[in-house]
């Protein structure tokens, strides 16, 4: 009789728990599904260096607060230690983010392990710096990752990828024109997904933009611009329709003609509805993805 109530117990679970996985499993599939899907009209969320307001930036946890939340894709850090090895870490310093001091080429990685993250408010925690490999394996079928800082070392960063078969998870990106990308980046653009970032209040910007169509047809492009008086966003925003999606960072006012986080606490339909309704946006990277989620939730039930 108890083998009998075990038995129904673990099947309870199995039901229960079931969907959660096939979802974890099948969410990285379902992001590169929509960001291949040039006439889609889903915006997808970048957590920028996890969901560093509940824990610690390029922490573990931060990573698995993002997943649980939702967001497709996480943008982390990276640095390389004196012994070679890659950790996450924003700076080239310990300083801010750590109870160590000086630069992180310095350090060994046993060392950076003695250290303790601080959290957004210069407080130390109980988490620690993980390294590439254990953040690549956190994301598994779980989340995208876009790697910032790992351009110079992605020979590295690659080996990493292939060891953990997540090569299919990673979006690089960056501000170099075309022709340097090939010579530089080539023979990795069949394997992971590279973005061009154009500052549209740069002369050569729309060469630049025209140059990649006609080169990569990159999927998206990262847009920047200060503001709104910059008339490329807005003819952008239908030009290259069917052709690359479009994202915009929400870090801070420059980034996207002051439609950023901060506006959008306000009045949300000022800040992300702009992006979103008159540029085009398909995907915006936030600091507040919690607060993001929401409000793309609420205006698609409209």
């Amino acid at each position: 009789m108890m083998l009998k109530r075990l038995s129904f117990k673990v099947v309870i679970l199995l039901l229960y728990f079931s969907p959660l996985a096939i979802f974890a499993q099948n969410h990285v599939a379902e992001t590169r599904q929509k960001l291949y899907d040039k006439k889609g009209k889903e915006v997808l969320v970048v957590s920028h260096r996890g969901d560093w307001r509940y824990a610690p930036e390029n922490s573990i946890q931060a990573i698995e607060n993002a997943i649980k939340l939702g967001v497709d894709v996480v943008e982390l850090d990276i640095q390389k230690t004196r012994d070679g090895q890659l950790i996450l870490m924003h700076d080239k310093t310990l300083d801010r983010t750590t109870t160590g001091k000086g630069k992180v080429s310095e350090w060994t990685l046993d060392s950076i392990r003695t250290l303790k993250l601080k959290n957004g408010i210069a407080i130390k925690t109980i988490h620690k710096v993980p390294t590439l490999e254990e953040a690549l394996l956190t994301a598994k079928g779980r989340i995208m990752i876009n790697l910032d800082k790992a351009y110079d070392v992605f020979d590295e960063v690659y080996a990493l990828l292939e060891k953990t078969g997540t090569t299919d998870h990673i979006i690089m990106k960056g501000t170099a024109p075309v022709q340097k990308v090939k010579e530089q980046f080539g023979k990795y653009l069949d394997k992971v997904i590279y973005m061009p970032i154009v500052n549209l209040d740069k002369p050569n910007a729309q060469q630049m933009i025209d140059d990649f169509l006609k080169e990569m047809q990159p999927i998206a492009f990262e847009l920047l611009f200060v503001k709104d008086s910059n008339p490329l966003p807005k003819q952008l925003s239908k030009t290259l329709q069917g052709k690359s999606l479009i994202w915009y960072n929400t870090l801070w006012d420059t980034m996207a003609g002051g439609h950023d986080d901060d506006m959008s606490l306000k009045d949300p339909d000022k800040g992300y509805g702009y992006l979103v309704k008159e540029l085009n946006a398909r995907i915006l990277q936030t600091d507040r993805p919690q607060y993001l989620i929401d409000y793309l939730k609420q205006i698609k039930r409209k």
